[in-house]
């Protein structure tokens, strides 16, 4: 027996076992300590090496997923090749009485972790036919699980970006969003809007919670850029909560529904490694409201409300930043 390939054999198991079942498996979780490090590291040489260009910025989620799929199967294959390496006479050559070579340990792991062996390499009796049937039924429920969470990946990927559009569609600007609904006397047709896009922000929230993945796929749209489209609504919120005449407010339930599903969503960015930003950004434009003659409150009411929020504006900042974009002004995005 080889201790030392015993021990880099059970090391290398030992982590893939653990991250890929915590980053597949435990929903409330996030990702695995390997890979929660592997896409925090490859989003920044993407942010690096992408300067001002989006579209780069755009390939760091599929490069996130297949530089996590890539550690998780050579950890696999890795570890049962050190395991067979680690006994004597482990495997037994039907064509050549040869010694057996590293590289042919290296190829009977793989046909067995990938189902596809041609027998003409078998395992001594005993207990090495075991660890060969661990080894294959290792690859089948690993590979499994790794195609199933990158397909849910790419499916929750479409429900952001479809989240996003359906922001932008409200409106391009906090503002705009409340000039479009207003009808002269109230809001009353934002209710349906606010309780909607609560509703999806809450399953983008689940999603990001399962799939800490989403963080890095970047859309250069605007229009499909979450990010983006959520500090708008949640900019366009705190006007309709603080800044619009309270008679003349919606549902406070709607309101505050829409206010607790974008907390949450805020509450998942330790797992992205995003830090609030250390100013707030600039107060949402309140006179274009007057100019609508929508009712609204006094400046000073508005400010002192805006500094109780501080702490969450900060954070909308910090992610907008992180995403490496900008804050949307009042006349642009």
């Amino acid at each position: 027996m080889k201790p030392a390939y015993l021990l880099l054999s059970l090391l290398c198991l030992a982590v893939v076992v653990v991250d890929l079942l915590w980053t597949t498996l435990w929903v409330e979780g996030g990702a695995g300590p390997v890979t929660t490090r592997l896409m925090n590291r490859t989003w920044q040489l993407f942010r690096k090496v992408a300067g001002d260009n989006p579209r780069v910025l755009s390939l760091a989620g599929p490069v996130v997923l297949v530089v996590s799929l890539t550690v998780w199967i050579a950890l696999l294959w890795f570890g049962w090749t050190f395991l067979f390496a680690g006994g004597e006479n482990t495997l037994i050559d039907t064509r050549d009485p040869a010694p057996i070579a590293w590289t042919e340990r290296f190829y009977f792991v793989g046909y067995s972790v990938f189902t596809m062996g041609n027998g003409d390499f078998t395992p001594r009796d005993g207990l090495w036919q075991v660890l060969t049937g661990l080894t294959t039924a290792s690859g089948m429920l690993f590979v499994t699980l790794s195609v199933t969470y990158v397909l849910n990946v790419l499916g929750a990927v479409t429900q952001k970006r479809s989240l996003a559009s359906s922001i932008h569609g409200l409106g391009t600007r906090s503002a705009e969003i409340l000039e479009r609904s207003w009808d002269g006397d109230s809001f009353r047709g934002l209710d349906v809007p606010l309780d909607s896009i609560a509703t999806r922000l809450d399953t983008l929230t689940s999603n990001h919670k399962a799939y800490p993945a989403l963080h890095y796929f970047y859309a250069p749209q605007t229009a499909q850029a979450p990010v983006t489209n959520i500090a708008i609504f949640d900019e366009a919120l705190t006007l309709l909560e603080f800044g619009v005449a309270e008679r003349e407010r919606p549902s406070e339930i709607a309101v505050g529904q829409a206010r607790s599903s974008v907390q949450g969503y805020l509450n998942t960015l330790d797992t992205a490694f995003v830090e609030p930003a250390r100013q707030p950004p600039p107060a949402p434009p309140i006179d274009s409201l007057r100019e609508r003659e929508i009712p609204t409150v006094s400046d000073q009411q508005f400010d002192e409300a805006l500094a109780s929020i501080a702490d969450r504006r900060r954070k909308l900042l910090g992610l907008v930043e992180a995403d490496e974009r900008r804050w949307p002004h009042s006349n642009s995005q």
